[in-house]
């Protein structure tokens, strides 16, 4: 079976890794920019996806890739605790969390692409134009820099983000992505170990939020590397700035945050100690109600582009991949692999979008300011018993990770597939 990859992404490259490992070994990536280079800054591979990479066999890479975070934990804007728990590894999972950066992902995978499909299975420069559907094998048709190219396969995924062409061609009128009116602010800074040292937190409410974690061990002097995104809600615009990922002054962000000092984090010195900030609206879509035309389907942020509430976009375009690469496998036709690939995923990923736009788990902080605006002595008395838990625990059975279904649900990898 013949399969072409638009989008050299993270999806895209565990799709490309799944698929070699499920026995096809005709697997190409097609990527729109000419020049690959690791790009972005810190994410979070919730276990759900980590089990998956280290079931492709990427154990050792992807353990030297970050950080495994020990606690969660969510604060209001006075630094006060709300909520926390353990993850990972101490969360009672099989597999660790881990925080790492996502150009360093990405160029990982890319290498193990290349190492096990051979140095041409990812090729540059290519931008798709459209996908001609047809009885037997449908048609990739790229825009190149030597003119127009048609590649011919059993199998095209769209892999190629939220503004995925192939998404664009069968749904022509969904417009812009949706900007809630959220502007992200993200970078990396060396600073001062904050609480345990691996403890990722989140801090605020739906107006004005903090997120911080480390990527990287403390040093001798007790300083780490930690990844950070500073959140502020404005007026809500039409989405047209979605690609926006530039380097900005850090002053303004920092003035923004200026009161959120806490004993145990400086915020504004966080944002301040930045060697870089890149701004980023806060957008997803709205889920659609098809995948898949002909033999092409879609995969990750071009099926279903979600917030980041819950720190899920990267996991679930793996989970993807691999539940794509076991029907492919093991279904009688590609018709019905792609059919029930379609269900299973686009399913769990519609609820999950909708969850998120709800604030995801991240919603205790929006009800702690709701219940409590000018902070509380006791977190007792603004959650009923067990209501804090009970949020944490939906999330993760709606993404796909809370730990007694993850650590007893069967693999992903094909039976026939070499483990």
């Amino acid at each position: 079976m013949s399969t072409v990859i638009i989008g050299a992404g993270i999806g895209g490259l565990t799709a490309a890794l799944s698929l070699h490992q499920a026995g096809c070994r005709a697997v190409r990536v097609f990527e729109r920019v000419a020049d690959l280079r690791p790009l972005g800054v810190g994410i979070n591979l919730l276990p759900h996806a980590v089990r998956e990479l280290m079931e492709l066999g990427l154990t050792d890479r992807i353990t030297e890739l970050g950080v495994a975070p020990g606690t969660l934990a969510y604060f209001n804007r006075y630094g006060q605790r709300i909520w926390s728990e353990p993850r990972g590894l101490q969360a009672g999972y099989r597999w660790p969390q881990l925080s790492v950066y996502r150009g360093r992902l990405q160029w990982m995978l890319l290498e193990a692409v290349r190492d096990r499909l051979g140095p041409e299975a990812v090729l540059t420069g290519h931008q798709l134009v459209a996908v001609e559907h047809g009885a037997d094998s449908d048609v990739a048709c790229f825009d190149t820099d030597a003119g127009v190219v048609r590649v011919e396969a059993d199998v095209v995924v769209g892999a190629d983000g939220i503004h995925s062409a192939l998404r664009h061609q069968h749904h022509p009128h969904e417009g812009r992505p949706r900007w809630n009116g959220v502007t992200l602010w993200r970078g990396t800074a060396r600073v001062p170990a904050y609480l345990d040292g691996t403890t990722m937190i989140m801090a605020g409410d739906d107006q004005q939020k903090f997120v911080v974690y480390p990527v990287g061990p403390p040093d001798a002097a007790g300083h780490a590397r930690v990844n950070f995104i500073a959140e502020q809600r404005g007026d809500a615009r039409d989405g047209a700035n979605a690609d926006w990922n530039r380097a900005v002054d850090p002053a303004p962000v920092v003035e923004l945050f200026r009161d959120w000092r806490f004993d145990w984090l400086d915020v504004p010195a966080v944002i301040a100690a930045a060697e870089e900030i890149l701004e980023y609206p806060m957008v997803d879509r709205d889920p659609i109600d098809q995948w898949t035309f002909g033999r092409s389907t879609l995969l990750g942020d071009a099926a279903h582009p979600m917030y980041p509430n819950g720190s899920n976009g990267a996991s679930q375009a793996i989970l993807d991949a691999r539940t794509l690469a076991l029907h492919l496998a093991t279904a009688p036709t590609v018709e019905q692999a792609l059919a029930r690939y379609e269900a299973e995923r686009r399913t769990a990923t519609t609820a999950l979008v909708h969850s998120n736009r709800r604030h995801g788990p991240e919603r205790v902080m929006v009800l702690a300011h709701e219940r409590a605006p000018r902070g509380f002595g006791d977190i007792g008395e603004v959650f009923s018993p067990g209501e804090l838990a009970d949020i944490a625990a939906s999330y993760k059975r709606a993404a796909g990770f809370h730990p007694d279904a993850l650590n007893n649900r069967p693999s992903l990898t094909p039976p026939s597939a070499g483990r």
